[in-house]
């Protein structure tokens, strides 16, 4: 056992790993340890200022990893990176070995946001892969970085352009477009009436921005009364 799962199995908590496991139902049970996110944040830091001692550069190059919190503290170290090449370089060899939900939607590096216009390049590209997580991932961009000051409504369109089968990128694209309409509402709406999105999609995302309590009670119903008729 390496000293990084050393550090990992002195923190487990054999409830949450349960609970984890309910929650990543993809994930073989027997690779979660059971250690929460902010203590895994913490590991992090604590290898980064030893990385020697921890050989966090050979733990970098060895994916895939055994543990399902090892990805956890890769996503971690990653984020820390300052140089945003060295980053970026870093996260797209890491980015194949991502298979769950939870570790995609925790890794944004904070060079990220200095570097917008190369990150928006590589976030058109991910949401055209095959893979699962990278497409996930790349909504998940739009969704982190693009939706505020750096708005564009082309970027509506392009991310509605995504079809999938897969559970995972659907619902983050429902998580996308809800989120728009909290944000952008006047140019997301054109979407869901020109009904852009899959059907399942279309109403996954009604039903997210209906629950949030950033979207207005007027909207609400506009938005309920837009729902589409699913086939079965």
């Amino acid at each position: 056992m390496t000293k990084i799962q050393e550090r990992l199995f002195e923190l487990k908590d054999d409830a949450y790993r349960v609970f984890q496991a309910k929650l990543n139902p993809v994930t073989d049970p027997d690779t979660i340890i059971g250690v929460r996110v902010p203590k895994l944040r913490a590991l992090a830091k604590e290898f980064n200022s030893a990385r020697g001692e921890y050989k966090v550069d050979e733990f970098l190059a060895s994916v895939p990893h055994k543990y399902f919190e090892e990805n956890f503290i890769h996503s971690f170290l990653i984020e820390n990176v300052r140089d945003y090449d060295e980053c970026m370089g870093l996260f797209e060899k890491f980015l194949p070995y991502i298979d769950n939900w939870a570790v995609c939607d925790t890794c944004h590096p904070k060079v990220f946001r200095k570097h917008k216009e190369e990150v928006l390049a590589k976030a058109k590209k991910w949401i055209k892969s095959k893979e699962t997580y990278t497409v996930r991932y790349g909504i998940d961009t739009f969704m982190t970085y693009f939706l505020d000051e750096d708005f564009d409504a082309d970027h509506l369109d392009m991310v509605a352009k995504v079809r999938s089968q897969e559970y995972y990128v659907n619902m983050m694209q429902a998580w996308y477009y809800a989120t728009a309409l909290a944000k952008q509402w006047d140019a997301a709406i054109k979407i869901i009436e020109e009904k852009k999105l899959s059907p399942w999609v279309h109403n996954k995302t009604i039903q997210k921005a209906r629950e949030s309590f950033r979207v207005s009670e007027e909207y609400k119903e506009i938005l309920l009364a837009m729902k589409v008729q699913v086939k079965k």
